[in-house]
């Protein structure tokens, strides 16, 4: 069930908790998704039986605050590229204190979905603050990721990938390079974190199939690794 809705450094945070939870999992979503979060949360729950918090982190610019740096091709806005650090603040010192008050300091999860997913994978690399990522068919063939990715190892201790199989067949060449990117993701994660601590999924579909899907099964692969 929804127990509450927090204002928290200007953002809406949704909470679905479970009784006794083992594990904090919040999800970068847009505020058009608000709605989906108990539905989100039973996918969870129906593929993993370790209860859990879900706290969601709403997000009303998408490009604006999650990009974690420009990118002409994502968007020529001159804001777009700069507040990724301000978002990532609200959720590491302002989210997650009120969760561990709440419930104790837990493993804690974050996830989304595209540009999302990006974020998740790259506040894993910024800060020691999270267990686990669920990155459901991120961006990373924006700019320059992977030579970031290369130098700035994650922090977390699991990572889960997963891509669409018609994501990168497509006639745009900024978009068809995320096949590789995302595979090249993986062989650094794979470095760096060890390859039973991450894993890359192969979905049937493109970008917009089965988002909700996707990023649920990336939440509940974290969760079976949690240490009870």
């Amino acid at each position: 069930m929804m127990e509450q809705e927090w204002t928290i450094g200007g953002r809406s945070c949704l909470l679905f908790g479970q009784e006794d939870p083992k594990c904090l999992m919040i999800w970068m979503l847009g505020s058009d998704e608000r709605n989906d979060v108990v539905g989100m949360a039973a996918m969870i729950a129906d593929a993993c039986d370790i209860p859990f918090v879900m706290a969601t982190y709403c997000v009303d610019d998408w490009e604006r605050d999650l990009t974690p740096w420009p990118d002409p091709f994502l968007s020529k806005q001159p804001e777009v590229g700069k507040m990724a650090g301000e978002t990532l603040h609200g959720v590491t010192d302002l989210l997650l204190p009120e969760l561990h008050k709440r419930y104790g300091t837990l493993p804690v999860v974050l996830g989304g979905y595209s540009l999302a997913g990006l974020f998740a994978l790259w506040a894993a690399s910024e800060t020691d603050g999270l267990d686990g990522v669920a990155a459901a068919s991120p961006s990373v063939w924006i700019r320059d990721w992977l030579p970031y990715a290369e130098s700035h190892p994650v922090k977390a201790e699991r990572v889960y990938l997963s891509l669409g199989d018609r994501e990168e067949k497509t006639r745009n060449p900024v978009l068809s390079r995320v096949g590789d990117c995302v595979r090249g993701e993986y062989d650094l994660l794979k470095q760096q974190i060890g390859e039973t601590n991450c894993t890359l999924e192969w979905n049937i579909g493109g970008h917009f199939a089965d988002a909700d899907k996707r990023l649920a099964k990336g939440f509940a692969w974290n969760l079976r690794f949690i240490n009870l």
